[in-house]
């Protein structure tokens, strides 16, 4: 395997920071309601937990696991509910909360399903909306931080389950 090194994209400051107003913009939209929200497993889960603990509305939360079959590097637009919700979600507002939304397939998929449940209203939160590599236009309410390239780790993503631990965002440089 080539070896490679992590640059720094977002400080662990500059990403709580984004946090506090994500948060605040989900509490006025929220406010008088009550939200459920679900992340998708396994990248979402730092910034779900930390989303969540800012939040002073009643929310309830749930997780989801979403497999999508294909090379490393591309999905083969066939997916798969590892791990399904557990809460009933008809008549409930949802916050969909995801760590990274790049070709946007798997979650353009996972809105149509939810949608089968009849909940209120779905709404989706990522930490990081990829833009440029969107094959599919999907609706991301609330956006933490937008950016345009790079492979990226850190605060729930990962590089071969590495480095979700790290309370920033990094880039991997690979080394030839």
């Amino acid at each position: 395997m080539e070896g490679y090194e992590l640059i720094p994209r977002v400080k662990a400051e500059d990403l709580q920071k984004r946090l506090d107003e994500l948060a605040d913009e989900i509490n006025r939209d929220y406010e008088g309601k009550s939200l459920m929200a679900i992340g998708i497993l396994k990248g979402a889960f730092m910034f779900l937990a930390d989303l969540v603990r800012r939040l002073s509305i009643p929310v309830t939360v749930d997780f989801v696991r979403l497999a999508s079959y294909g090379d490393s590097s591309q999905t083969s637009g066939t997916i798969k509910i590892t791990k399904d919700i557990e809460l009933p979600i008809e008549g409930q507002n949802i916050l969909l909360v995801e760590d990274i939304v790049d070709t946007g397939l798997t979650l353009d998929w996972y809105l149509h399903r939810l949608q089968s449940y009849r909940p209120a209203s779905v709404k989706v939160c990522a930490l990081i909306d990829k833009f440029e590599r969107r094959q599919v236009e999907v609706p991301i309410d609330y956006a933490g931080i937008r950016m345009e390239k790079g492979f990226l780790v850190g605060f729930g993503l990962d590089f071969s389950e590495k480095h979700r631990n790290l309370p920033g965002i990094y880039e991997v440089r690979f080394h030839e």
